[in-house]
């Protein structure tokens, strides 16, 4: 189907888009006020797509029920009453919204418009389709091919885990609504968002003018299609359409290409565009073949000349991962035997290329000029706690430390506890000794690791006063140990604890 059977999209002029800005927040039409309105589990059931809960709470007429019916839960609402909360005849010139009716009768939304908090408190609006500014989808994909979301997860993890540093230049590849081009707007004083679909980079132009932040250079075309062959960035994101599947029924998220290779092709393209120093961040599916480490194939995907962290979060069989799409795109509720041909459909394709699973994660690339480039490939299905850009920052800040200091440069460096780091002894009661010593982060990754108690001494006692040999020294004094020896073996484990951001290397 083409977008011309899609609802047309309100003008992407500023001036109109001030004053219904104005207008949503003289009304507390923010993400707070939503909250404080709906209640948490109305709030909460709006980004499952259930709006009974929300429709209950805005029974009233007061200036924030009538926004929230009206751009959130798509209910015709009396002229009279938008009448007093918004300008209407601009609103309605242009095509924020539509007359059900003769002139006095009901006026519509012709797009969802969302509240969204920035990261620093920002009143923003994401705008979308009519019934995707929240939960999904929900099966609008059987209809409407070109139809363009409003903020998901996977939408929220990205943001979250973008390194947010000032830089001269942007670029967003596959905008859809906006939501990166947005958090970019904040850091980058140049933002270039691409997409394939001509109607998100209109409904971007609009998220971006309706919060008020810089307009954007918005380009038609596929992956880095739109950007010439000299343009280079500091930070490139892009949370992609990277389902795998059989075909490219959605726009959305169907790539249109065979297996994983539109996350490979994303990948390996990033690396020359880049800046040295400069960051690429993906979400991407990848296939499990049977005979192949899932690692090795994404190792294989990193770009000469740049340092890689590759997060694998989660993993699901072939049958759970064609369910979910299956699902996402409303097809269980359709006919029977179409679903079943299209499970059938899905199958056959991961059985034709040997695959047994579909991993889902991170990918994060880092133009270095280093010699010898560090990829990182992990399995991490624990909760983090986002914002994560720091922590990614972070790690390859250590990565660049430890490939500058050899063993006999580490011993002579100090270093210090990171924050908010707790000790866990498991042995049995009464014992002279535990067992083990983990070591347990309650930030960023929340990485846990085992330590011998040599390991856990020297971490206790780092506050960057005394050098890590000083430490050793000190240490094997207590235990009665050759320092000669133990400085010998200790380094690998102060790397690995510094590598995992256990130890910080403190300023001298």
């Amino acid at each position: 189907m083409s977008n011309a059977t899609l609802s047309p999209l309100p003008s992407a002029d500023h001036e109109v888009a001030a004053r219904l800005r104005e207008a949503l927040l003289a009304a507390s039409f923010t993400a707070d006020g939503l909250l404080d309105l709906l209640g948490a589990p109305a709030y909460a059931a709006l980004a499952r797509s259930e709006t009974v809960p929300a429709l209950r709470a805005t029974r009233g007429d007061t200036p924030l029920e009538t926004l929230v019916r009206l751009f959130l839960l798509q209910q015709p609402v009396p002229h009279a009453r938008v009448e007093g909360v918004l300008p209407v005849h601009a609103c309605v010139a242009g095509g924020w919204l539509t007359r059900i009716g003769d002139a006095g009768g009901d006026l519509a939304a012709t797009v969802d418009v969302r509240p969204y908090g920035g990261p620093d408190g920002e009143d923003w609006f994401i705008v979308s389709d009519l019934g995707c500014a929240v939960g999904g989808a929900g099966g609008i994909g059987n209809r409407d091919e070109g139809v363009v979301l409003g903020v998901g997860g996977a939408s929220t993890t990205l943001a979250g885990i973008t390194v947010r540093t000032p830089v001269a230049s942007a670029l967003d590849l596959g905008t859809g609504s906006g939501i990166q081009a947005l958090h970019a707007s904040r850091h980058a004083t140049r933002v270039t968002a691409t997409d394939l679909n001509p109607r998100a980079l209109h409904i971007t132009a609009l998220t971006l003018a309706l919060s008020g932040a810089p307009a954007a250079d918005l380009r038609e075309g596929s992956l880095f299609e739109p950007v010439r062959d000299d343009e280079t960035y500091d930070l490139i994101v892009s949370n992609p359409p990277f389902v795998i599947s059989p075909g490219a029924r959605l726009t959305y998220r169907d790539g249109g290409m065979g297996g994983d290779d539109l996350c490979r092709s994303l990948v390996q393209g990033a690396g020359e565009r880049l800046n040295e120093g400069g960051f690429a961040q993906f979400l991407a599916n990848w296939q499990h073949v049977e005979g192949e480490d899932w690692q090795d194939r994404i190792r294989s995907w990193v770009p000469r000349g740049c340092d890689a962290w590759i997060v694998q979060r989660e993993v699901q069989d072939v049958t759970q991962y064609a369910e979910l799409w299956l699902r996402d795109a409303g097809d269980h509720r359709g006919d029977p035997a179409e679903y079943q041909a299209r499970y059938d459909a899905w199958l056959d394709e991961f059985e034709a290329r040997k695959v047994k699973a579909v991993g889902f994660g991170w990918i994060t690339l880092r133009r270095t000029s280093a010699a010898e480039p560090v990829i990182t490939a992990e399995e991490w299905p624990h909760p983090v706690e986002q914002p994560l850009g720091d922590t990614v920052r972070a790690h390859f800040e250590r990565l660049d430390y430890l490939r500058a200091h050899d063993d006999a440069a580490l011993l002579a460096g100090h270093f210090r506890l990171a924050g908010e780091i707790v000790q866990e002894q498991v042995g049995l009661p009464g014992a002279e000794d535990p067992e083990h010593v983990v070591l347990r982060q309650n930030r960023g990754m929340r990485r846990a690791t085992k330590v011998d108690t040599v390991g856990a001494g020297f971490a206790g006692v780092c506050d960057g006063t005394l050098s890590a040999g000083r430490i050793l020294d000190a240490i094997a004094q207590l235990v009665g140990e050759d320092p000669v020896l133990l400085r010998d073996r200790t380094p690998a484990q102060i790397r690995l604890l510094v590598e995992q951001g256990f130890l910080e290397p403190a300023p001298r």
